[in-house]
């Protein structure tokens, strides 16, 4: 494990590790806030950016792991997790169900566990990557990798309709 890991990356690495994972946490030079920049930093399709949102649900956080190809329709969502409305969480109700910060949340070692759904559009995609606790890291693994370290299940969080949508992060 880089010693040149921020803080919260490194608890990171050793949450993966411990999981199984086998991908090494990249340090990139710029911000992968969002799928497109980590997709353009990492020369892959930006499908294959497994983005963590938060969202509350039912008065609860919700972390989604969901491809950067496309938006999370949270009414679609909701229905399939026979919930009540969804809603995008706030800064601060991200770091505070994460402890981490909007563009970097890594989808494990949160303060609790979370509720967690995993896009199943991921799964067409050989190596995923995920933030790794700062916005400027990323790790790689596999879908069953994701689904393994999150505990979360395998959702679509779109209509099997629906043309994927540019991403906003």
């Amino acid at each position: 494990m880089s010693s040149l890991l921020p803080a919260r990356s490194v608890a990171v690495a050793e949450a993966l590790a411990a999981a199984g994972v086998t991908g090494e946490i990249l340090v990139l030079p710029d911000s992968a806030r969002t799928a497109a920049e980590a997709a353009a930093a990492l020369g892959c399709e930006v499908g294959a950016i497994a983005n963590s949102l938060v969202f509350t649900c039912d008065g609860e956080p919700l972390l989604v792991m969901t491809s950067g190809a496309h938006r999370v329709d949270t009414a679609h969502l909701a229905a399939e997790l026979g919930a009540g409305r969804i809603t995008r969480a706030s800064a601060d109700q991200v770091r505070e169900a994460t402890g981490q910060a909007i563009g970097g949340v890594a989808p494990t070692r949160h303060p609790a566990p979370l509720r967690t759904v995993v896009d199943t559009a991921l799964r067409q995609y050989e190596v995923l990557w995920a933030a790794a606790g700062h916005p400027h890291t990323v790790v790689p693994m596999t879908y069953q990798e994701l689904l393994r370290v999150t505990g979360g299940a395998a959702t679509a969080v779109v209509p099997p309709s629906e043309p994927s949508a540019a991403a906003d992060g």
